[in-house]
């Protein structure tokens, strides 16, 4: 019974702080799309509209969920949950530090690689279950979108494993703890192309096409409203910090020292620099179209990737060998 309630505080521990991060990266997203395009953003709810979350919260909570007549109910709702479940579930692998983690798997990177790739199965069945036109095209371009970009992130992601030769994310940070650098460094068109890759992973501008309104009417997720409508999007933004967090780790040197900052605040730094990256994007840069973003992945990333892994791979049973 105490280990039972031992492990339901540290999930707690893992998902309040998730939580409440999410809810004000939405404001701080708001905040920095008003500055760039000079105009005020949320400032009336709470002061400097700090209380802007939790009203957005109350309000989609009190609304009125309708499902449709002709929707299939079971997945209808069971696909919001999916995406929410899966998006939180990513954070249990994600380590703060040495010895702040949930869990501390050998082959962790790749269980976190996995399950997230499993939101795509709640797309496509939001996108089937609404028995809508606009909302089964939402769900089948983000299906083959999250897909295509997965192998490019998986091959980006294969030279950092073979460089610090382990699948574990705490090995992966220390490994730049102990050689003093940062993967960013031999890796930058890894890191460039990874950035990108993240992006549309999550369904981000300028690869936001699953949500194109001129298209789509707001892709996959149209007919939902209230509380499933703000799951789909807690499930977003939560990938987003996630992917800044896994940038970081990856490439920044997680929570190494970063100007005399060390621990989860320099992590937390770091995350923050790459989730502002997400924003900035969003504001400067228009939408692309399908086959332009289909094109960036197979044309593009696909062949430079597997170009630059070959190459890598190469180099290190080189120094391998010579060692």
């Amino acid at each position: 019974m105490l280990n039972l309630i031992f492990f339901l505080i540290k999930i707690l521990a893992v998902l309040l702080p998730v939580v409440i991060s999410v809810a004000y990266y939405t404001l701080l997203e708001r905040k920095i799309l008003a500055a760039v395009q000079r105009r005020r953003g949320p400032n009336v709810v709470g002061f400097w509209g700090l209380l802007q979350p939790i009203a957005d919260g109350l309000k989609l909570a009190i609304k009125e969920f309708i499902i449709p007549k002709r929707a299939n109910v079971v997945f209808f709702i069971l696909s919001p949950l999916w995406i929410f479940l899966i998006s939180f579930t990513n954070w249990c692998f994600m380590p703060f530090g040495f010895d702040n983690f949930f869990s501390n798997l050998s082959y962790g990177a790749i269980c976190l690689l996995v399950t997230s790739s499993l939101v795509v199965y709640g797309v496509i069945m939001a996108g089937w279950s609404s028995h809508s036109y606009y909302s089964f095209l939402g769900g089948l371009r983000s299906a083959a979108q999250i897909i295509s970009y997965e192998i490019s992130i998986s091959l980006i992601l294969l030279p950092v494993f073979l460089y610090s030769g382990s699948f574990n994310l705490l090995d992966i940070v220390y490994y730049q703890y102990f050689y003093s650098t940062y993967f960013i460094f031999p890796f930058l068109p890894l890191a460039i192309m990874f950035f990108v890759c993240i992006l549309a992973e999550s369904n981000r501008t300028p690869f936001d096409l699953p949500e194109a309104e001129a298209e789509l009417v707001a892709g996959f997720n149209v007919e939902y409203s209230a509380t499933p409508f703000a799951l789909f999007f807690l499930g977003e933004y939560c990938n987003i910090l996630l992917m800044s967090c896994l940038y970081s780790i990856f490439f920044l040197g997680g929570w190494n020292y970063f100007f005399f900052i060390e621990g989860v605040f320099s992590l937390t730094i770091k995350t923050l620099v790459i989730a502002f990256l997400f924003v900035y994007v969003r504001a400067c840069l228009p939408r692309y179209r399908y086959d332009q973003l289909m094109k960036i992945c197979w044309e593009y990333f696909l062949p430079i990737s597997f170009s630059l892994t070959n190459f890598w791979i190469i180099l290190i049973t080189f120094i391998d060998l010579c060692e």
